[in-house]
């Protein structure tokens, strides 16, 4: 496999498994309602199958990303990693009825932008 499909499947993989955590957290959250520190909240949550959803998202994303990291340089990876703020944002719209605001769709440009920034630089030698 080429490290270019390598690249792009398992950072492909890392925000789906990113993405499949928070949705599954804010699920949790409807499911058992707003915080409190009692015992009913406890067992709510801990019947909540979209707990269970969020640490299989977590386990995933945490062999994905150890696995990117082998051959990554650790720079851009870390900020593609950070995709899934863009696809939670996208899901939280298309699923959960969210609005989106002019800053909200600059700063999604912005963080888009600065990885494909990142990136650019790593492919090329640096200046002496």
């Amino acid at each position: 496999m080429s490290i270019r499909r390598f690249y792009v499947l398992g950072f492909g993989v890392l925000m789906l498994f990113d993405t499949w955590t928070q949705v599954s957290f804010k699920l949790a959250a409807v499911q058992t309602g707003e915080f409190a520190p009692s015992l009913a909240w406890l067992k709510a949550a801990v019947c909540s199958p979209w707990i269970y959803g969020a640490v299989a998202g977590y386990l995933g994303a945490f062999v994905t990303w150890m696995t990117l990291l082998k051959r990554a340089p650790v720079g851009p990876a870390f900020a593609a990693s950070h995709l899934e703020v863009i696809t939670v944002l996208i899901v939280s719209v298309l699923f959960f009825g969210e609005h989106l605001v002019p800053l909200q769709i600059v700063g999604g440009l912005c963080i888009v932008l600065g990885i494909v920034f990142l990136g650019l630089s790593e492919s090329r030698p640096a200046d002496a």
